[in-house]
């Protein structure tokens, strides 16, 4: 880890304690945390910033279970079982959080390029974007009238409806470290569709997150399929 990733790393943890400092007080972040009320009061006000390793253990500790926490009270499902996590994919904020925490607990390669699926996923892709300093590709269910060649994945469903995903060829290049994101997973469909997208740009996969799982169908399709790390934030039980 060069000076710029340890800063980096650093600044994260100051954030993730920021937010839970929202709604306690130092004695109860100090018993969440481990760490002494007075340094976390440092922190939190910017006077010092936490060494490397009280960083990694915030970040990668209770900063997961924090945020799995918080995003778990944003989510509602209706009688049917759709989810509405609007709270979650508006807040760009609460994503910019979300990406360190992702990278450091599930220990994704740094990619060139975060692909997603629009158009729910483009918030999320976004975060991993910056925090990677990559570039953000997403697919559409629809081709851009302007782009002349495209790369298409396409399947039929159970339903028998059939979902195709259309890509510029020239967002992704042979040989790029891609990471594939998403707010939802379910039955992992259209992270299949994502993945077939990159493996015929003949990229190199480094991972699969989604904020959300619902059940655990999704994240195990997506495992038979990759051999990169694959996890989500929080996962639902899917009845």
């Amino acid at each position: 880890m060069n000076r710029a990733e340890k800063a980096a790393l650093q600044l994260q943890a100051v954030a993730v304690l920021r937010m839970l400092k929202e709604t306690r007080t130092y004695d109860e972040l100090a018993d969440l945390t481990g760490l002494p009320a007075g340094d976390l009061n440092r922190y939190v006000n910017g006077h010092v910033l936490p060494g490397v390793e009280r960083a990694r253990d915030v970040v990668q500790g209770v900063g997961r279970d924090a945020l799995a926490t918080e995003l778990e009270s944003r989510v509602e499902f209706d009688d049917e079982g759709y989810v509405d996590n609007s709270g979650v994919v508006f807040d760009q904020s609460f994503l910019d959080l979300v990406a360190p925490v992702a990278a450091n607990t599930l220990g994704f390669e740094r990619p060139d390029v975060v692909l997603t699926a629009a158009t729910d996923g483009i918030t999320l892709g976004a975060a991993m974007a910056s925090y990677f300093d990559a570039r953000v590709a997403y697919a559409k269910k629809s081709k851009e009238t302007a782009v002349e060649e495209f790369i298409e994945s396409r399947q039929r469903l159970a339903s028998g409806i059939e979902l195709t995903y259309y890509l510029p060829a020239r967002a992704i290049s042979a040989g790029e470290n891609v990471l594939i994101v998403d707010d939802l997973i379910r039955s992992g469909e259209t992270q299949e569709l994502l993945l077939d997208i990159a493996l015929q740009s003949e990229a190199n996969v480094t991972g699969v997150f989604a904020l959300i799982s619902v059940g655990t169908e999704g994240i195990d399709r997506a495992r038979d399929i990759t051999e990169a790390p694959v996890g989500a934030l929080t996962t639902f039980d899917a009845d």
